[in-house]
């Protein structure tokens, strides 16, 4: 079967992007349960799934783009098409991969989506991965001979003390909106239980593929989050161990590594077509992209950068923070999500219900997709109609979309 021609969109009206299916992998702890996956193994499982659960013949799959962050060692030279090769899609099928740093995988979709829009695509697969096991942690942003950073960089923030690390950034961002050590812990606390709730309800079963993996038993099939299980297993006094954790980045500091997200694996994948190709093909879409938003912001207050990406999307989109029934917000750190949280007003109810990063673990260039993979699921299960993703990224830059439900 061949890929079919873009509908071409000359003088015609503007083409709607529509999410039919995401899925996920479970998320794996930095050298834990997923350590021995390849991540282009890993990336190539959840685009399989995605193909395999919607029936769907992978040769009229017009591009995929994945997000991915440390694109060094096992993850570079193009990971996408590497990817697309190991799943077993035709070799005619392109790939490419992209980076804007921890919204790698969100900038993917963004891409995906705007290209159906625009007419460049019928059916696109965007993905993220990030396998934290098997790359030297900042291998991409590192300092001295070989760093990203020019000397023009450098100097622009010279007298700001220079480019400040995220940790340091996010204690920044607490001291700005007067966030204390207990607002922190208390919002990681619900997190997590927020988590492991909905792992015991079957909240994450749709979007979860099995991944299998060696234990010291032998073979068994991983469907739950790493953190998450080791929670229900252990049942541990959620507060009282997150107020015995030291701060990371400072004496007496706000930020710990109980109230930031753990380094983590995993893999997530959205299958996003135009409405006309959902239709010809026989499937059922989700829900729609409606408004986009990409922002920047000084690179040393890039953990508050949601703030302002999520008032741009809003605009753009002419809807009131009340308007929207489901959020996902980026939890790198409970400072900067409380942050966003106190600048527009939300009622914490609506706001990573199902648990975010703290629980979960925070995959790079997965976790973008990995959100919206769960906030399709969820809108879909509580029957809302507009939902909205945000996520700050290091550097300043940061993605907003608002979703709307079919």
């Amino acid at each position: 079967m061949t890929r079919a021609t873009p509908i071409a969109t000359s003088g015609a009206a503007p083409r709607s992007a529509v999410i039919v299916d995401a899925v996920r992998t479970p998320l794996g702890l930095r050298n834990g349960l997923l350590k021995n996956w390849h991540p282009v193994d890993l990336a190539a499982l959840t685009l399989r799934a995605i193909v395999e659960r919607n029936e769907l013949d992978p040769a009229v799959v017009d591009d995929v783009i994945i997000g991915c962050v440390t694109q060094v060692g096992e993850q570079a030279g193009n990971l996408a098409r590497n990817a697309t090769l190991a799943a077993g899609f035709p070799a005619s099928v392109p790939a490419t991969t992209v980076d804007r740093q921890c919204g790698s995988g969100q900038q993917a979709v963004h891409f995906a989506a705007q290209g159906v829009m625009a007419g460049a695509y019928d059916v696109v697969i965007a993905a993220g991965v990030e396998v934290m096991s098997r790359v030297p942690i900042g291998a991409a942003v590192a300092t001295g001979p070989g760093s990203p950073f020019s000397r023009s960089v450098l100097a622009r923030y010279a007298d700001a003390g220079g480019l400040q690390p995220l940790g340091v950034l996010a204690e920044l961002i607490a001291e700005r909106w007067a966030i204390s050590r207990d607002d922190c812990d208390e919002y990681a606390s619900r997190s997590i239980e927020r988590a492991a709730q909905a792992a015991s309800a079957g909240r994450f079963d749709l979007e979860v593929v099995a991944v299998e993996i060696k234990t010291a038993r032998g073979t068994e099939s991983l469907r739950v989050d790493e953190a998450v299980r080791r929670t229900l297993s252990a049942r541990p006094d959620t507060a009282e161990r997150l107020a015995r954790l030291k701060p990371a980045f400072r004496t007496g500091g706000r930020i710990t590594s109980g109230n930031s997200a753990p380094i983590a694996d995993g893999s997530a994948a959205v299958l996003i077509m135009s409405e006309a190709a959902a239709q010809r093909l026989g499937t059922r879409p989700m829900a729609r992209f409606h408004t986009f938003a990409v922002t920047g912001v000084d690179p040393n207050a890039a953990p508050a950068g949601a703030i302002d990406a999520t008032t741009c999307v809003l605009q753009r989109a002419h809807l009131a923070i009340g308007d929207i029934d489901r959020c996902e917000i980026d939890e790198a750190f409970a400072a900067a999500a409380l942050a966003w949280n106190r600048a527009h007003k939300v009622d914490p109810d609506r706001v990573n219900v199902n648990g975010g990063a703290i629980a979960l673990g925070h995959p790079l260039g997965c976790s973008g997709a990995r959100m919206l993979t769960t906030l399709v699921h969820d809108l879909v299960r509580n029957g809302g109609r507009f939902g909205l993703q945000a996520m700050s990224e290091a550097g300043g830059t940061a993605n907003a979309a608002i979703i709307e439900r079919f």
